[in-house]
C-alpha cells in the first residue's frame, strides 16, 4: 500500500469519527440574511449634486470590445417618498453636447474632411448620431417605482432621445444616507442605476457598433425642499 492510500484512509478515517453514528453532520453556520434597510432619509425634493454624479454608456463594437464614454452635463430632481417607495418619482435631463469618449488620437488628422474638430464634437452633432443641433436634450421621466428588494428597485420611464418616446427600465439600487451634508447641512441620498436599450429603437441606424446600448449611473442627491405642511 503506498503513502498515498494511506494518506486517503486516514482522511476518511478522521472524518467518520468527526461523524459518529446518529449524529448530524458538522456543517458551517448558515449565512445570516441581508437585513432590511428602511430609507431614513425624510421625504422631500432632491437634486442631483452635478460634481458627484457619473452617467456612462458603452456599446459593442466591431464585435469585440466594450466601447465606453460618458455625459459631463446632466441635471435630475428625485421626488422621494421613502415610506413609499413606489410613489417616488425621478426626471432627469442630459445634455448630448457634454459626451465626452476621451479620445487620445488627432481627431482631424485621422477624420479629414468631416467637418468637425474631434470626435466629442462629430458624436455630439453628427446626424447620424446623438444629433444634438436638432435635438438638444435627452430626457428621462419616471412612471413607475417597484421595489424589488432591501436595497434595489426597478425604475421605469419614458426616455426621450433623437425626437422620439420609448419605456426603458433601470436597475437601480439604494447606496447610502447621510442625516446632514457636510457643506450644503440637509440630509443627502446616494443611488446608482444600470439599465439598457436599443439604438435602433430610436431610429438611430446601426453599422459595425452594436445595437444595444448599456448606461450606468451612480449619483448623490441632495435635499432641496421638505414636503409641504398639510394646510389647516
Amino acid at each position: 500500500m503506498t503513502i498515498r492510500h494511506l494518506a486517503a484512509l486516514s482522511l476518511l478515517a478522521l472524518l467518520a469519527a468527526c461523524n459518529r453514528p446518529g449524529e448530524a453532520p458538522v456543517t458551517a453556520p448558515a449565512a445570516e440574511a441581508e437585513a432590511a434597510v428602511a430609507l431614513k432619509a425624510p421625504a422631500g425634493v432632491y437634486a442631483l449634486d452635478p460634481t458627484h454624479a457619473t452617467l456612462q454608456w458603452s456599446v459593442l463594437h466591431n464585435t469585440i470590445s466594450n466601447y465606453t464614454a460618458r455625459f459631463d452635463k446632466l441635471e435630475a430632481t428625485l421626488t422621494l417618498d421613502p415610506a413609499n417607495l413606489e410613489n417616488s418619482r425621478i426626471t432627469a435631463t442630459i445634455d448630448p453636447t457634454s459626451v465626452d469618449a476621451a479620445y487620445p488620437a488627432d481627431y482631424e488628422a485621422s477624420h479629414a474632411g468631416t467637418g468637425f474638430h474631434s470626435w466629442n464634437d462629430d458624436m455630439a452633432n453628427n446626424a447620424k448620431f446623438l444629433n444634438a443641433k436638432a435635438f438638444p436634450t435627452i430626457k428621462f421621466v419616471s412612471t413607475s417605482v417597484e421595489p424589488t428588494g432591501a436595497r434595489t428597485a426597478k425604475v421605469t420611464g419614458d426616455l426621450t432621445f433623437l425626437g422620439q418616446t420609448r419605456p426603458v427600465t433601470l436597475d437601480a439600487t439604494f447606496n447610502g444616507e447621510i442625516e446632514r451634508h457636510p457643506f450644503a447641512q440637509v440630509p443627502a441620498v446616494g443611488f446608482a442605476a444600470e439599465g439598457r436599450f436599443k439604438r435602433s429603437d430610436f431610429g438611430m441606424a446601426v453599422g459595425p457598433v452594436g445595437d444595444e446600448v448599456t448606461i450606468r449611473f451612480d449619483g448623490e442627491f441632495i435635499q432641496q425642499a421638505a414636503p409641504a405642511a398639510p394646510a389647516n
